[in-house]
């Protein structure tokens, strides 16, 4: 497995994890077949993180497949471009192998170059697995945030978390 930075020749591949996670948790943002985006706004997408001085992805490969990332978007505006907002997700088959702490670690190891103080992130109260992944990264809950999705018709609770340099 290795663990590196984004190129903008990883769109297509990111698309198809993206697309394979969807599928594969509850745990994301998108449903099944709801994420719709092309190659070139992939790309575009993945120019905007490479140019940004507080932003970037993080993928995981395995046999030249991305089976992992970590993305960081940084705030934009004076005030908030110490802070970064992380998603992470990784396939089911991938779980619990140490990908979620050697992507957490790359971010950290490129932090120390920008400016961000403090990386935070929301997690589903019942992705039991993901908050302990948090906690060992040194995130602390920091509220929740009461019926902030509806998975299988149902309201779900997130953590706000997060972990200040």
């Amino acid at each position: 497995m290795i663990i590196r930075e984004i190129t903008q020749e990883d769109a297509i591949e990111l698309i198809k994890f993206q697309k394979q996670l969807d599928n594969e948790t509850k745990f994301m943002l998108f449903e099944p077949n709801e994420r719709e985006i092309d190659e070139i706004q992939q790309s575009k997408m993945i120019m905007s993180f490479l140019e940004s001085n507080n932003s970037n992805i993080f993928i995981a490969e395995s046999d030249h497949r991305i089976v992992g990332y970590l993305s960081v978007s940084g705030g934009r505006t004076k005030r908030i471009r110490h802070s970064a907002y992380i998603v992470i997700g990784i396939l089911k088959d991938f779980t619990g192998k140490g990908m979620g702490s050697e992507l957490f670690n790359a971010m950290e190891q490129w932090r120390l170059s920008t400016n961000i103080k403090r990386v935070e992130l929301t997690v589903m109260t019942n992705n039991e697995f993901g908050i302990k992944l948090y906690k060992k990264m040194g995130f602390e809950i920091e509220g929740i945030k009461k019926n902030s999705m509806i998975v299988d018709d149902r309201f779900v609770d997130e953590y706000y978390m997060a972990k200040i340099y």
